[in-house]
C-alpha cells in the first residue's frame, strides 16, 4: 500500500473534488483520499502506480505536483469518514430548496433578476446536495445519470435567467429593492445557518468542506443582492440588478458544466484507458 500526497493548484471548488474521486474509482476503486481544500492537497491511499495517478490528473486538467510518496501498512491507514453526513446533508438540501422557491416567487414579482439568480443558486446548492443523498447506495452507473441530469438542469436554468436578464436589458425593469434587500436579508440569514449546521464538519470530511464553500460562497452573493438593491434604491436603475443577475447566473452554468464533466468522465474513460493515454491532456 502506498501513501502519496499531491499538490493541486486548480482544486479549487467541490465540482473538481468529485472529479477526482470518479477517477480514483476508476483507477482503484480500494483508494481512500483525504483532501485538504485550504492547502489544495490530496492524500492517496493506493495500490495502483502513483505516476498512474499523477498521468491521469493531467487527463481530466488538474495537473498535481507529487509531494512526496511512500510505502506503508495497511493498518497504518487512517479511519476516513464517511463521505456524506446524511442528516446535515437533508437539512441543507430543505434549507435551500426552500429558499429557491422564495426568491423566484418573490423575483418574478419584484422584477429582480438578482433575486432570481440567487434563488437558481440555491437550487444548484439543492441539486448537488440531493445528488449526494441520491448517490449513497446507487450504482456507478446511477450515479453518472443522476450527476449528468443534475449537470443539464444547473445550465438550462443559468442560461434561461441570463436570456431574463438580456431581456429587460433590452425592454426595461422595474425591481423593487425593498424586495430585494428584504428577501436577501432572508436567504443571507439562511445561508449562515447553514454554516452554523456544517461548522464541525468544515475541517473534517470532503462533502462537508464542500458544503462549507457552498454557502459560504452564497454568503458573499446574498450580500452582492443586497447591495444591488440598494443601488437600485439610490441610482433608480435597474443597471445593478442586471449585473449581480448576470454574475450569478454565470456561476451557476460553470458549476452544471463542472459537473457534466464529471459524469462524462466517469462513464468514458475505463481503467484501460486511463493507463494508456498518457498524452490526451
Amino acid at each position: 500500500m502506498q501513501k502519496t500526497s499531491v499538490k493541486i493548484k486548480k482544486m479549487d471548488c467541490p465540482s473538481e473534488i468529485k472529479m477526482i474521486e470518479g477517477l480514483m474509482e476508476n483507477l482503484d476503486s480500494t483508494a481512500k483520499m483525504e483532501f485538504d481544500l485550504e492547502s489544495r492537497t490530496v492524500c492517496f491511499y493506493h495500490r495502483v502506480d502513483k505516476e498512474r495517478i499523477i498521468d491521469s490528473l493531467k487527463m481530466i486538467s488538474l495537473p498535481g505536483e507529487l509531494i512526496n510518496s511512500e510505502e506503508i501498512l495497511e493498518s497504518e491507514i487512517p479511519d476516513i469518514a464517511p463521505s456524506v453526513e446524511a442528516k446535515t446533508l437533508k437539512y441543507l438540501l430543505a434549507i435551500n430548496f426552500t429558499m429557491f422557491i422564495v426568491e423566484i416567487v418573490v423575483g418574478i414579482y419584484a422584477e429582480s433578476t438578482g433575486l432570481l439568480a440567487d434563488g437558481l443558486d440555491m437550487l444548484a446548492d439543492s441539486f448537488v446536495y440531493g445528488l449526494s443523498l441520491y448517490a449513497v447506495g446507487k450504482s456507478l452507473t446511477m450515479k453518472h445519470k443522476a450527476a449528468y441530469f443534475s449537470g443539464v438542469m444547473q445550465i438550462s436554468l443559468g442560461l434561461l435567467c441570463l436570456i431574463e436578464v438580456g431581456r429587460k436589458f433590452f425592454y426595461g425593469s422595474d425591481p423593487l429593492s425593498n424586495y430585494m434587500i428584504i428577501i436577501s436579508l432572508v436567504a443571507l440569514i439562511a445561508n449562515l445557518l447553514c454554516l452554523v449546521l456544517i461548522h464541525k464538519h468544515k475541517d473534517g470530511e470532503v462533502h462537508m468542506k464542500a458544503s462549507w464553500i457552498f454557502s459560504a460562497n452564497d454568503v458573499i452573493v446574498n450580500t452582492g443582492v443586497i447591495l444591488s438593491g440598494v443601488l437600485v434604491f439610490f441610482l433608480k436603475s435597474n443597471i445593478p440588478d442586471l449585473l449581480i443577475g448576470g454574475i450569478v447566473s454565470l456561476i451557476v452554468i460553470r458549476g452544471g458544466i463542472s459537473i457534466i464533466k464529471l459524469s462524462k468522465i466517469k462513464k468514458t474513460e475505463p481503467m484501460s484507458e486511463l493507463s494508456c493515454s498518457n498524452n490526451c491532456n
